[in-house]
């Protein structure tokens, strides 16, 4: 049986722990991209994906996500893509988007839910953040799960984001 997204069936009330497994991921990944680049590269990525799993050479097991890599208010790397039922059989070329295999990171880890717009995620993520850092732990890549499919005649509110991040180990 394969390893599936840490999502509770209701959003997460506060922050929350919890172990991550190493769930594979089809993505395509980015490096050294800026916050201002992302809506471009989901918006590429996206119709990629879709064409891949039209054409039988990715199978999604749960709702899109990213995978971010570093400091969000720098430059960053990033992953964006499905959780799979298993691993791609070989790199995917579906115009200038290179599908490829990934791992979400494995080991301890917290969440938090965003309920609305993506406009909001970044207040969510930086009282996620000081959440983590004050009780001493040091986060290391973080997550958004698109628990709830966007789409162009809903409400905003109504979209829920969940949000984890990966702990570094203490020591």
């Amino acid at each position: 049986m394969p390893e599936t997204l840490p999502l509770p069936d209701s959003p997460r009330q506060g922050v929350e722990r919890f172990e991550l497994s190493a769930v594979p991921l089809a993505v395509a990944r980015y490096d050294n991209v800026s916050m201002r680049e992302l809506r471009t590269l989901f918006d590429t990525t996206f119709q990629a994906m879709a064409a891949a799993i039209g054409a039988d050479k990715v199978h999604p097991a749960g709702p899109a996500l990213a995978v971010y890599h570093g400091d969000p208010s720098q430059t960053f790397d990033v992953e964006i893509g499905f959780p799979v039922v298993e691993p791609i059989r070989e790199k995917t070329l579906v115009g200038d988007v290179t599908i490829q295999n990934s791992t979400l990171p494995a080991g301890a880890a917290a969440g938090a839910s965003h309920l609305g717009s993506f406009d909001g995620l970044g207040e969510s993520w930086r009282r996620l953040i000081q959440d983590l850092r004050d009780s001493g732990d040091e986060p290391g890549p973080m997550v958004e799960i698109y628990v709830t499919e966007p789409s162009p005649d809903m409400n905003p509110d109504d979209l829920r984001t969940d949000l984890i991040v990966a702990l570094a180990p203490r020591g």
